[in-house]
C-alpha cells in the first residue's frame, strides 16, 4: 500500500488529535490531582491541626504521660504560673500568699472569730517545686494512676496554690474534718458559704464541677483584683458553660 494511503486507514477519531495533544492533557491531570492533594492536606491539616500539634508535642510535665486538652488543661487542671516571690507575704508560720489574698483573708478570719467560728489556715502558696512532690511522691505511696490522682491534687504547673491566690480552709473546733468532704458539716464551711464572697473567695471546686475535680469544700480561691480574675477566667469560663449547657 502506498505512502499516500496508509493515512485513510488511520480512524477518524484519531486523525482530529492534533500532534502534542494527549501530552498537554496528561499535564493538566498531573497538575489538577496534584491541585487536589494540596488543597485536601490542607483542609485536613486545619481541621486536624490542634489534634495533630497534641501529639507532636511532648508532655508538659516530665515523667507524667499526659498532654494538654485542647483548652490547655492536663487532666482537668488549667496550667498556672508561679507567683513572683516579691508579691508573697507570710500570713502564718510556714504559710504565705499572695499580698491581695492574705489581706482579705486576714480580715475574713478576723471576721469569722467575731462570729465564734474559727477558721483556720491549712495551706496557701506551693512552689511548682513543692507541688512536684506532693503530685508525685503520693501518687507514688497511693499507687494511684495519673488520673486518679489528678482527681484529688493538680500536677505541677497547673496548681491553683502555685498563684498564691489559693488557700486550703478548716475548722479548729473539728480537726478531724481537715481536707475532708466532712468539712461541708462544720461551723466554719456554714461560715463561708455565707460570707466568702464579701472577701472575694470562691469554692475553687464545688461538687460536679466541670473540670472533673473531686469535690474540694475545703479549697478557696481568691478573685478580688483584676489580675486574679484574669488568672481564673478559663475556670470560670468553663464553669459558666456547664451551667447553661454547654460545657
Amino acid at each position: 500500500m502506498s505512502a499516500r494511503h496508509r493515512g485513510d486507514d488511520i480512524p477518524m477519531a484519531q486523525r482530529s488529535v492534533r500532534p502534542g495533544q494527549p501530552r498537554r492533557q496528561s499535564l493538566r491531570t498531573v497538575f489538577g490531582t496534584l491541585l487536589v492533594l494540596l488543597v485536601g492536606g490542607s483542609t485536613l491539616g486545619f481541621l486536624f491541626r490542634e489534634p495533630l500539634a497534641q501529639l507532636l508535642t511532648p508532655p508538659p510535665v516530665p515523667g507524667l504521660d499526659a498532654r494538654l486538652g485542647s483548652d490547655g488543661r492536663l487532666l482537668g487542671h488549667f496550667p498556672y504560673a508561679e507567683a513572683p516571690p516579691d508579691r508573697l507575704t507570710n500570713v502564718a508560720p510556714g504559710l504565705m500568699l499572695h499580698e491581695e489574698a492574705a489581706r482579705e483573708l486576714l480580715a475574713m478570719q478576723r471576721q469569722a472569730a467575731a462570729d465564734g467560728v474559727d477558721l483556720r489556715l491549712l495551706s496557701g502558696f506551693r512552689s511548682v517545686d513543692l507541688q512536684q512532690q506532693i503530685f508525685f511522691d503520693v501518687k507514688s505511696e497511693r499507687n494511684q494512676s495519673a488520673e486518679e490522682r489528678a482527681l484529688v491534687s493538680a500536677p505541677p504547673g497547673f496548681s491553683e496554690h502555685s498563684t498564691g491566690y489559693a488557700i486550703d480552709l478548716g475548722d479548729g473546733s473539728r480537726p478531724a474534718a481537715h481536707f475532708s468532704e466532712g468539712f461541708e458539716l462544720t461551723p466554719a464551711f456554714r461560715w463561708l458559704k455565707e460570707n466568702a464572697n464579701r472577701y472575694h473567695f470562691k469554692l475553687s471546686f464545688p461538687r460536679g464541677n466541670a473540670q472533673g475535680v473531686t469535690y474540694e469544700p475545703w479549697h478557696w480561691r481568691f478573685e478580688g483584683s483584676a489580675e486574679a480574675l484574669r488568672m481564673f477566667e478559663p475556670a470560670r469560663q468553663l464553669q459558666r458553660s456547664q451551667r447553661s449547657g454547654l460545657g
